[in-house]
């Protein structure tokens, strides 16, 4: 039987962090039926007063966490702060013993050792959680998701990505993530190779000027992705993306509501696909709500967005050893072969293997 959206009680929500993060859950929260936001904490005096203007008053706000998770408890925290603090203000709302479900904005965390840990405590304590990567809530891309799953492409091969302007760290993270909900399989090897000419650096990290990055899942399936300041791309898009399969293949440009589809025995098509009427994270939220009101638990999203981490911060170390790094991270590594340089004449001595023999 349908529930009738009047008779529900808001769920109460607070956000730490008002910064670029933190504005779009607060929007998303003032904007939706199932939550009343009660307070935000943040270290700048002038994003709070931004806040206060904004909601005219209504709010409570805080230069301190603790003291806003003191003094207004809340049934759903938003952590939208910089991605080494996560651990820190997911455990503390955890701890505080008021909290019913959790939304931690992208990355999980600044290692995937702390995204792991956030993700644990929180399963641990049966808490859902919502991360708000923005193609998990965007018509188009969950649309081809839906049709590789249903093998509209054939058995899927490779997704190939281009994403100028941008890095492994700050975009990476949601192109791999978008991987993962494709493929369906864990990744099993990550190998990299960036240039670092420019000494480039974005939203605080210093990044490639540009690199190619291969990952493989345990299926077979590969992602080969191309980031960085200006590689040269066919269109003007954030990424574009060729998702290839056995019969076809599919080409989007991230975040808009088409795709071209061209798959064997049918005509070639650019599929317009109607938007969302709310935003990402306003969509995120309403499932974090749906999971509350049900006790059901959706750990989809979080644990792609995981391995998502876990293939950037491998493909940061395969840059710096020159090896392909193998899964999970924290386990042992191909030794790298320091005195050995491909290309180079064989001296018929210093070991090695004969591929021929291989």
């Amino acid at each position: 039987m349908a529930t009738d959206s009047t008779s529900i009680v808001p769920l109460t929500a607070a956000v730490v962090g008002a910064g670029a993060g933190g504005t779009l859950s607060i929007d998303a929260l003032m904007a939706s039926e199932s939550y009343t936001l009660i307070a935000v904490a943040d270290l700048s005096e002038a994003s709070l007063a931004a806040v206060s203007e904004r909601t005219g008053g209504a709010v409570a706000t805080y230069t301190s966490y603790e003291e806003m998770l003191r003094e207004s408890p809340a049934d759903v925290v938003c952590v939208s702060t910089y991605a080494p603090s996560h651990l820190q203000f997911t455990r503390a709302a955890v701890e505080a013993g008021d909290v019913r479900g959790m939304l931690v904005e992208k990355p999980l965390g600044d290692t995937t050792a702390a995204g792991r840990e956030i993700l644990a405590l929180l399963k641990e304590h049966d808490l859902p959680v919502v991360v708000p990567h923005g193609l998990m809530a965007q018509r188009a891309a969950l649309e081809i998701i839906e049709r590789v799953h249903s093998g509209d492409l054939g058995e899927l091969r490779l997704v190939e990505m281009e994403s100028p302007g941008w890095d492994i760290i700050n975009a990476g993270i949601h192109w791999f993530q978008f991987f993962g909900a494709l493929v369906q399989s864990p990744v099993e090897m990550v190998l990299s190779t960036a240039d670092t000419s420019t000494r480039t650096f974005r939203d605080g990290m210093q990044v490639e000027t540009e690199a190619i990055t291969l990952a493989r899942a345990a299926n077979g399936v590969r992602i080969l992705l191309n980031t960085g300041d200006t590689i040269p791309v066919s269109v003007d898009t954030v990424c574009l993306m060729r998702i290839i399969g056995t019969h076809g293949y599919i080409e989007f440009r991230a975040f808009e509501s088409s795709y071209l589809l061209v798959v064997s025995g049918q005509d070639r098509a650019v599929v317009e696909v109607e938007p969302f009427a709310v935003s990402g994270h306003q969509r995120h939220l309403e499932h974090l709500a749906e999971q509350i009101r049900s006790g059901e638990r959706d750990y989809g999203i979080p644990d792609t967005s995981l391995q998502a981490l876990e293939i950037v911060e491998a493909a940061y170390l395969s840059n710096r050893t020159g090896t392909s790094v193998v899964f999970p991270i924290t386990g042992p590594q191909p030794d790298p072969g320091a005195d050995w340089d491909p290309g180079s004449p064989y001296a018929g001595s210093g070991g090695g293997r004969n591929g021929r023999d291989l």
